[in-house]
């Protein structure tokens, strides 16, 4: 992050093909030699070292888009123009959505959400959720687990793939207003399988209460305000909109994951950033965070 943030943000402009295709080839690697864990095949192992592209791209859509919007958006404005910017991120949204739905559904609000900054219209983006929501129907009815998954959001108890769910549930409710204290989580000892990973809010629930949680929830919304203050100061949109796509990666992540956690949502699997296990995942958010520091570095206040 700190390397990252003394670099000028412009550069990426110079590299940003580059980058969507190297994601766009390794996406594909990963249906020829990729690692299989938890029954789907998301990793790709060269010796020791092992990592995740879907995490990867999540940083190029949000530079890619960005760039695309910037050179477009004089004709953004026109239907057939928001087309055409959409392809892109939705070619990497197709290779991810085979095999992990959650991060696709995350690739493509980031796309979406810096697409309708950068148009003047906004009825377009009517459509496009239409169509967004039918190829979800399609991607649920294709995978029977998926449709399963409603099955255990509406009533964990009846089903095994529920036992998660109702020890996240256990785990919040019996952390109180202040919790059983840093470490001492009864919940995570074999009980919340994964509890390191998607369901680490639960775990955290449980030792700091819900004054923690409170406060975890806060500095997340602390973090995504000052992104948007960053990117209403931002030097020109190129830098304003990759503010955007982060700002929007951060806000659906943490969504989603609490949402899961609580049992509001059908569950599925998205990492709370900067708190849950995942090597990957920390590198590229931190990346993110680094590009944003190099906006806010760019801004000049002018004294009156």
């Amino acid at each position: 992050m700190m390397l990252v943030s003394k670099l000028d943000y412009r550069i990426w402009k110079r590299f940003s093909m580059v980058l969507y295709i190297g994601t766009v080839a390794v996406l594909i690697l990963i249906f020829i030699i990729g690692t299989a864990s938890h029954g789907a095949t998301r990793w790709i192992a060269i010796g020791s070292f092992q990592f995740q592209p879907s995490e990867v791209a999540k940083l190029t859509v949000v530079i890619f888009t960005a760039h695309l919007a910037t050179i477009t958006a004089r004709r953004i404005g026109h239907f057939s123009e928001l087309v055409k910017a959409m392809i892109a991120p939705l070619i990497i949204v197709g290779l991810i959505a085979s095999e992990n739905l959650s991060t696709a559904i995350v690739c493509l609000a980031i796309a979406v959400v810096i697409l309708f900054v950068a148009s003047p219209k906004y009825w377009q983006f009517i459509l496009i959720i239409a169509v967004g929501t039918i190829f979800m129907g399609i991607f649920l009815v294709v995978a029977s687990y998926r449709l399963e998954r409603i099955g255990v959001w509406l009533h964990p108890e009846e089903y095994d793939t529920g036992y998660q769910t109702l020890q996240a549930l256990y785990a919040i409710g019996s952390g109180g207003l202040f919790g059983k204290g840093l470490g001492q989580s009864i919940q995570k000892l074999g009980f919340i399988p994964e509890s390191h990973n998607d369901y680490i809010f639960s775990v955290l629930c449980e030792e700091l209460g819900l004054f923690g949680a409170i406060c975890i929830i806060s500095m997340f919304m602390i973090l995504i305000w000052r992104c948007m203050v960053i990117s209403n100061n931002a030097p020109d949109l190129f830098g304003s909109l990759i503010v955007i796509g982060v700002m929007t990666h951060i806000a659906v992540q943490v969504l989603v994951n609490i949402a899961v956690v609580t049992n509001s949502i059908p569950p599925t699997g998205v990492p709370l950033p900067f708190i849950s296990y995942g090597g990957t995942a920390l590198c590229m958010v931190l990346v993110e965070m680094g590009v944003v520091l190099s906006v806010s570095r760019q801004i000049r206040i002018v004294k009156s």
